[in-house]
């Protein structure tokens, strides 16, 4: 009797339930929100659903995560063989082969005037930074918390990682992916409320035709100028180059599809995961954590009203040629920006199609952010 008494203390001790703190359970509840966003409410579930399903992993079984020097058999958790990839810089950069892969630069090479409004919507990023800055965190952390503006996850990752913010990473991560999924809600607001109706109506004229030649010597171009001012950018800008050449030249088509769907959502699972999974409530529930996700919210909405407010004074400037709606598609977040301008803009007249002329700042923003993350490295790093 003494035997089987034993199995089941051991049996009821290496349960879960024993062995959760209440910011474990919290944590879970938070994991079980995010999930219903993700699922009901359809709030970009290919981002959601994995990174709230990592969040209840970590929560419910730490050791998923745990690092091989802690571990009795030198092995670490699956999870945490997924982060160091995050760590190493290799599924941002993979993110950014698959949305190169994906993207039509077209509307931004015919409105070149669209690298104004994806730089204007960058004024989130350094206002966060100086912010940072004024609560107390050093340089380098401010640096890696102020990309959460530009609404870009991977960049994100991307600079947290090569600052050394590893333990910054995952609240940095969850913000910056969080605002990606909540883009409606956020930027909606706060383009109605710098516009007017009429603003919002306006209809913009028909983007002129790219040649397939002007959209093959654009990434590369891109590639040569950028990465040779900031080099540090390379495997970032370096990706989303050449994942856009996979699509437009047309003769590597087996790679273009490859990198934009396969792999694109092979990286999503693991890169998903490992975010959801740098959640435990040890790491996260801290004043620091708040202060973070509070930073990240005000940069992407300055950053969104930077956009809206330079749209505002080009539009001026080209008598009203130019919406401002199309301003808050400058931060990272493609393409549910540019659909967000279209919504907005669609609410006023049906029959105004403005999404085109927003993926020209949607696609600048991406490169403008890279830009800003490989500013502070060359500062910082």
């Amino acid at each position: 009797m003494n035997n089987i008494g034993d199995i089941l203390n051991n049996l009821l001790h290496q349960t879960a339930f024993l062995n959760l703190t209440g910011g474990n359970y919290l944590m879970i509840a938070v994991a079980c929100v995010f999930l219903y966003f993700a699922i009901a409410k359809k709030c970009e579930p290919l981002l959601l659903v994995p990174i709230a399903f990592g969040m209840l992993l970590v929560n419910i079984y730490p050791d998923i995560i745990a690092e091989p020097s802690s571990t009795s058999n030198g092995v670490g958790g699956l999870l945490y063989y997924f982060y160091q990839l995050d760590e190493w810089s290799i599924l941002p950069s993979l993110i950014f082969l698959g949305v190169g892969a994906m993207t039509d630069f077209g509307p931004l090479i015919a409105n070149p005037i669209s690298f104004l409004l994806g730089a204007a919507a960058q004024f989130g990023i350094f206002a966060a930074y100086f912010l940072a800055i004024a609560l107390g965190f050093n340089d380098k952390a401010a640096a890696a918390i102020s990309i959460i503006g530009g609404a870009d996850g991977p960049t994100s990752i991307f600079l947290a990682g090569k600052l050394g913010q590893s333990s910054l990473m995952g609240p940095i991560a969850v913000a910056a992916y969080s605002y990606m999924s909540l883009v409606p809600f956020i930027q909606r607001p706060i383009m109605k409320l710098l516009t007017t109706k009429e603003e919002r109506s306006i209809k913009m004229e028909n983007l002129r035709p790219v040649s397939k030649k002007e959209k093959i010597i654009f990434p590369i171009v891109v590639t040569i100028i950028v990465c040779l001012l900031l080099p540090t950018t390379a495997p970032l800008v370096g990706m989303l180059m050449l994942g856009n050449l996979f699509r437009e030249s047309g003769v590597v088509r087996q790679l273009q599809e490859t990198a934009s769907n396969a792999l694109m959502y092979i990286v999503v699972i693991l890169l998903g995961t490992s975010v959801g999974a740098s959640t435990s409530a040890e790491a996260f529930l801290n004043f620091r954590t708040l202060e973070i996700v509070l930073l990240g919210a005000v940069a992407f909405a300055i950053g969104t009203a930077a956009g809206v407010l330079f749209g505002k004074l080009l539009c001026h400037i080209t008598h009203g040629k130019i919406n401002p709606l199309i301003g808050s598609a400058g931060v990272s977040a493609v393409p549910m920006a540019a659909r967000v301008s279209q919504k907005v803009g669609a609410e006023e007249d049906p029959t105004n199609f403005l999404l085109m002329h927003a993926m020209g700042p949607n696609v600048a923003g991406v490169i403008g952010t890279a830009i800003a993350a490989g500013c502070f490295m060359a500062i910082f790093g």
